[in-house]
């Protein structure tokens, strides 16, 4: 636990005076006791680090694995990291880590981090503000990782132990976490680099001492593992005592109860990961068929709704996470009860910037950028333009039209030679259909958009939108599909006129973009015009003809 020195708190048995370097030592008395340690987590030849901070459990550890290397096959390091707090006190500590590691004839490794720099400056970027001890938390496992990918060790091992287990599963219990909280801390950690394990969590704080003390072996302690401002160290020398008054065995059942969490998430995770594709749908329909790329998922809610509570609100929690979202209960039950018994059109804006919106047939997920403030930046408007029309989107400073190919405006008022029109040549469904997405147009525009949809000949409608990560266009004369994110990297255009940049969307495609030519949309005209004044630069597709 890193901090500042404070109080006078003391763990059982510390020394009681002035801190002078806080290393003890007892003679050894009876033989050594030995400690439980897990050694299903070691292989031989295993290459492993043992975190040293000095104290007591990961001086144990280390002794222990030592006093076993030669029968388990361990290849053994020591590892120190120096946070950059408590000033002499903690060059004292790694002056004890790096004497024990020289006296057991190990490789040390050893760092120094500014813990209290990193955590203003994580507050000061706009993230969200870390305490000390996250901080502290983020640059050990940060430097671990480091060590690991630099290949000298195969995997680190942590000194968490059964108290540390039931610190942790009472924290987050208090904190009001779910399931996969309880499961406290994990045996075995798995990262891109390598592992971090915990095989000291069957042994208490308890025995470790004892060990230590049979050994004769002194350790080093934290003085602000004294300091009652901490959380952890409330819940160690204030909460868990008031606590086994009522349950001496508190301890041990917490850490039961993070092993059935465990072993319960562990199955839940193959059980989501299974079902989740037949919910969860990409991006959003288009007509006839298929989807359209996008940043956001789709839950179909006729099938959710017939799923099991408990799995309704993992497959939510499971889709909010792919966006990068972690939602809590209140923000699952939101989610749920929207698309269970939500009308279409009805939307829910959540934390971190996700937004949640009901179709008649599902539950749609998307992230929008969240402003400095912590505010949802307001979405780009959509706009709807009708198959011959014309739209003034203001959001992106132009004029669009969009025209049928003579040719096929021929076929059309053929077409209209038979019985079934109404007056003008359009038909009664598509004229309705015309007026709905002008209505819905108007809505989702900016109060100061002016937008004209002109009655249409034949019932399709096109979107005009910001790109989205994940389109894709085909370039004139090109030989396949290419992202928009890259063509606008080819076009260097970057910050603000990247974050807007039109496209037109039809029937599941996009058929005109600023700036570049694409394949011509068959059958179809496309002219766009700045609005500008002086100088309004205009942008068309050429011609083409169906077949």
């Amino acid at each position: 636990m890193c901090g500042i020195p404070s109080g006078n708190l003391l763990r059982q048995g510390a020394a009681s005076g002035p801190y002078d370097f806080g290393m003890r030592r007892t003679l050894p008395t009876t033989p050594s006791p030995g400690l439980p340690i897990d050694t299903t987590l070691l292989k031989p030849g295993l290459r492993l680090a043992v975190g040293l901070s000095g104290g007591a459990d990961s001086v144990g550890l280390l002794r222990a694995l030592k006093e076993r290397s030669v029968e388990l096959g361990l290849v053994l390091h020591a590892a120190h990291l120096h946070h950059g707090l408590r000033g002499a006190e903690a060059d004292g500590d790694l002056e004890f880590a790096r004497g024990l590691a020289a006296e057991l004839g190990l490789p040390f490794h050893e760092a120094r981090v500014d813990t209290a720099a990193e955590a203003r400056a994580s507050g000061e970027s706009g993230k969200a503000t870390e305490s000390i001890e996250e901080a502290a938390r983020r640059l050990r496992y940060g430097w671990f990782r480091q060590l690991l990918a630099s290949g000298e060790v195969e995997a680190v091992a942590t000194a968490h132990t059964r108290d540390d287990q039931a610190e942790t599963v009472l924290a987050k219990f208090l904190r009001g976490a779910w399931t996969e909280g309880l499961s406290g801390i994990h045996p075995a950690v798995e990262f891109p680099e390598g592992r971090i394990l915990r095989p000291l969590l069957g042994a208490t704080r308890a025995q470790v001492e004892a060990y230590l003390n049979s050994l004769g072996q002194r350790w080093r302690e934290d003085s602000s593992n004294r300091h009652l401002t901490f959380t952890r160290n409330r819940i160690r020398h204030e909460l868990l005592p008031l606590l086994e008054g009522w349950n001496p065995r508190l301890r041990e059942h917490l850490a039961q109860m993070a092993a059935l969490a465990r072993d319960e998430e562990a199955w839940w995770e193959g059980e989501v990961a299974r079902i989740a594709p037949q919910l969860l749908l990409p991006g959003r329909p288009v007509r006839g068929g298929g989807r359209a790329a996008g940043d956001g998922l789709a839950l179909d809610v006729t099938r959710l709704a017939v799923l099991p509570l408990a799995l309704q609100r993992r497959l939510l929690r499971y889709a909010a996470e792919h966006l990068s979202v972690a939602v809590d209960f209140p923000s699952t039950e939101a989610l749920r009860l929207l698309a269970l018994t939500g009308r279409a059109g009805q939307r829910l804006e959540l934390a971190e910037g996700l937004r949640a919106e009901r179709t008649p047939r599902e539950l749609r997920m998307e992230v929008l950028p969240v402003a400095a403030g912590g505010t949802t930046e307001e979405a780009t408007p959509e706009y709807f333009v009708a198959i011959p029309g014309e739209v003034t989107a203001a959001a992106f400073g132009l004029r669009l039209r969009i025209d049928v190919d003579s040719s096929a405006a021929l076929e059309a008022d053929d077409e209209s030679q038979v019985g079934g029109r109404s007056q003008g040549g359009v038909p009664p469904r598509a004229k309705a259909h015309v007026d709905s997405v002008a209505s819905a147009a108007r809505l989702k525009s900016c109060p100061d958009t002016r937008q004209s949809i002109s009655a249409a000949r034949f019932d399709r409608v096109a979107t005009l939108r910001n790109w989205r990560a994940g389109d894709r266009v085909r370039l004139r004369y090109s030989s396949g599909p290419r992202k928009v994110k890259e063509v606008l990297e080819r076009l260097r255009v970057t910050g603000s006129c990247r974050r807007v940049w039109p496209v037109l969307e039809l029937d599941g495609h996009i058929v005109w973009m600023r700036g570049v030519e694409l394949d011509p949309a068959p059958g179809i005209r496309i002219v766009a015009t700045s609005l500008e004044e002086a100088g309004a630069e205009s942008f068309q597709t050429g011609v083409s003809v169906d077949g």
